[in-house]
């Protein structure tokens, strides 16, 4: 999905560290104001924030925000698509686990 709104804003940088036959881990790097760009998952995930902040996210369903505070995981299931946005002055990062279906 293209988005006009976000498409200034500088990207998220991933890092994956792990994709074998059970998972995928991947690092993400927001700097302020910085986007995923839209995207669906195709494995369930588990999301592991590193900093403490609060991101934004658009959806089809309309815009959302979550404060997340390092060290404290939460989950999704695979589908939904999204645009995630860092709505903080600092650089947010968190972990992000899929895990495939065998």
């Amino acid at each position: 999905m293209s988005d006009p709104v976000n498409a200034d804003r500088p990207l998220a940088v991933p890092t994956v560290q792990i994709d074998d036959d059970r998972v995928i881990v991947t690092e993400w790097r927001f700097a302020p104001g910085a986007h995923t760009g839209w995207h669906q998952h195709a494995h369930p995930y588990v999301v592991v924030p590193m900093t403490t902040g609060t991101l934004a996210m658009d959806t089809l369903d309309g815009p959302r925000t979550a404060d997340l505070a390092a060290g404290v995981a939460y989950t999704r299931d695979a589908g939904i698509e999204h645009d995630v946005i860092n709505a903080n002055a600092t650089e947010f990062v968190f972990v992000e686990i899929e895990i495939k279906r065998g």
